[in-house]
């Protein structure tokens, strides 16, 4: 599925949509370079299951941790070795029966379950003022479900 977002409002409203078809368990991939609206899709995320605090990075915290239903456990593993991930303890997290979402997977992608929803944000031509392209991937077939009702949700393809 192929989204393009023309504001960081917009990003923030596919961030709620998206929560919408998540619960308990489900794990959500972050991919795209620093600045294409990894934390503002979380925000928006965070924003639709209710939770009206800050929510910022974690790049140099490595996790936050917002109190909604089910839970959002927010990591971003831009700083981080893979081995590093080990002492985390990132398999405790990923069962406490939250969201996980994970900016940078590729930095520990030997030790994070292949299945999940994988989101790309992409830069149009290089410009952090121009639009975003949002490329959402579903791998497994819990995942595919959630595309189909997040395809049901959201189109803003045909602008």
């Amino acid at each position: 599925m192929d989204i393009k977002v023309y504001s960081e409002e917009e990003m923030q409203q596919l961030g709620s949509n998206l929560a919408s078809v998540l619960g308990e368990d489900d794990v959500v991939y972050l991919l795209g370079e620093l600045g294409a609206g990894k934390t503002a899709l979380v925000r928006g995320a965070a924003r639709g299951l209710g939770y009206i605090g800050r929510v910022t990075s974690p790049t140099f915290t490595l996790m936050n941790i917002y109190p909604t239903t089910p839970t959002i456990y927010h990591f971003d593993f831009y700083r981080l070795e893979g081995s590093d991930l080990v002492d985390l303890g990132l398999e405790d997290y990923l069962e406490q029966g939250g969201i996980a979402m994970i900016e940078w997977p590729q930095i520990g992608k030997d030790l994070l379950p292949r299945e999940g929803l994988w989101l790309e944000i992409e830069l149009v031509d290089d410009d952090y003022e121009r639009e975003r392209k949002v490329h959402i991937t579903a791998v497994g077939s819990k995942y595919q479900e959630k595309l189909e009702r997040l395809r049901q949700i959201v189109d803003f393809s045909n602008r």
